[in-house]
C-alpha cells in the first residue's frame, strides 16, 4: 500500500475538498483523484461519497481513517526518534564498577550533559563486577562499561581512563598496624579476605602474589571491594584493595604496599561488533579527550 496515498487520504478526509487538499499536498487535483481511486480499488470499498457539492467519508472511510491516522502517527514518531538519534540525542547505557559510581562516572556524565545543552540525552547506570559488566556488554545490554581490563579473548576494545592505588587494609588491632608500609610478603602469615574469581581485581591481586612467589592464606572471598573493607573492619582478615575514601570511615588501618609496586587501572570498554549511536560515540570521544592516561 502506497504510503503517499495514505497521507493523501488523511488530508482529504480532513479538508473534505479535493481542490483544497491538493493545494495543501502540493499536487494536482487529478493526481489526488487518481491516488484515492487506486486506494479504493485496492481496498475494494468506497472511502468517500458526494454530499451535495462536498464530500464525506463513508462508514468504511471513517473506520479506515482511524487506523491510518494511528499508523502514520506511530511512523512519524519513529522517524522523529531516529532523527533525534542522528542529531546526537538518545540513551547512553553505562555499566560501571560500584567504586567508580561514587564520583568518577557521575561527574563525567554530568559534565557531558552540561556540554550539550538543549539535547535530549539520558543515561542509565548499572553496577556490577567486571565479569558481569563485560557479559552485559557482549549481550548488548549496555553500550559502554567502566571496569577492569577485559581478557583479549573477549574481543572487546579497552582504553585506560583512570587509575587507583592498591593498599593493604588491616583491623586496628592487627600486628601489622605497627608498620607504616608493608611488602606483600609481610601479609603471607595472616588470613586474607580475597576478591572472588568473578571480580576483575582477582587477577590483579593474584599476579602480585605470583611476583613474590607467595601463596596467600585465603579465608574468605567476595566480589565487592566495599564488602571486603567491611569484613576487614570486623576482623575477618586483612586484604589488598583499591584505595577509596570509604576506608577512612571504617575501623581499619591503611598501609602502603612498598613491594611489588602496582597501580590498578580502570578502562572504558566497548564492543566493536555493536553499532554505536552518534551520542555514544560523542560520549566516548568526550571521555577519551578528558581522561585518557
Amino acid at each position: 500500500m502506497n504510503l503517499s496515498h495514505l497521507r493523501y487520504f488523511v488530508e482529504l478526509a480532513h479538508t473534505k475538498h479535493y481542490t483544497q487538499a491538493a493545494a495543501h499536498l502540493c499536487i494536482t487535483q487529478p493526481s489526488l483523484s487518481h491516488a484515492i481511486a487506486q486506494l479504493e480499488a485496492e481496498l475494494g470499498v468506497p472511502l468517500f461519497e458526494k454530499d451535495g457539492r462536498a464530500i464525506t467519508l463513508t462508514r468504511f472511510g471513517e473506520q479506515f481513517l482511524h487506523c491510518v491516522q494511528q499508523s502514520l502517527d506511530t511512523l512519524d514518531e519513529g522517524v522523529s526518534a531516529i532523527q533525534r538519534v542522528v542529531r546526537g540525542e538518545g540513551m547512553i547505557r553505562l555499566g560501571l564498577l560500584r567504586t567508580l559510581g561514587i564520583e568518577y562516572v557521575p561527574s563525567l556524565a554530568a559534565q557531558f550533559l552540561k556540554n550539550n545543552p538543549g539535547k535530549n540525552i539520558r543515561f542509565t547506570f548499572h553496577t556490577g563486577t567486571t565479569q558481569q559488566l563485560l557479559e552485559d556488554l557482549l549481550a548488548k545490554r549496555c553500550d559502554l562499561a567502566f571496569c577492569s581490563q577485559p581478557p583479549p579473548s573477549m574481543g572487546l576494545t579497552a582504553v585506560p581512563v583512570q587509575e587507583q592505588d592498591l593498599v593493604l587494609i588491616v583491623p586496628r588491632d592487627h600486628p601489622l598496624t605497627a608498620k607504616h608500609t608493608v611488602t606483600l610478603a609481610d601479609t603471607l602469615p595472616y588470613p586474607q579476605v580475597f576478591f572472588s574469581k568473578s571480580s576483575g581485581l582477582r587477577n590483579v591481586v593474584d599476579r602480585l602474589f605470583e611476583q613474590i612467589d607467595g601463596t596467600p592464606n585465603i579465608a574468605y572471598e567476595t566480589e565487592e571491594d566495599q564488602v571486603i573493607a567491611g569484613l576487614v573492619a570486623q576482623g575477618f582478615g586483612i586484604s589488598v584493595v583499591p584505595y577509596m575514601e570509604l576506608l577512612l570511615r571504617l575501623n581499619v588501618k591503611i598501609l602502603q604496599i612498598s613491594q611489588p609496586a602496582w597501580e590498578r587501572k580502570f578502562y572504558l570498554v566497548s564492543n566493536p561488533n555493536t553499532y554505536e549511536s552518534p551520542v555514544v560515540r560523542q560520549f566516548i570521544q568526550f571521555v577519551l579527550g578528558t581522561e585518557t592516561l
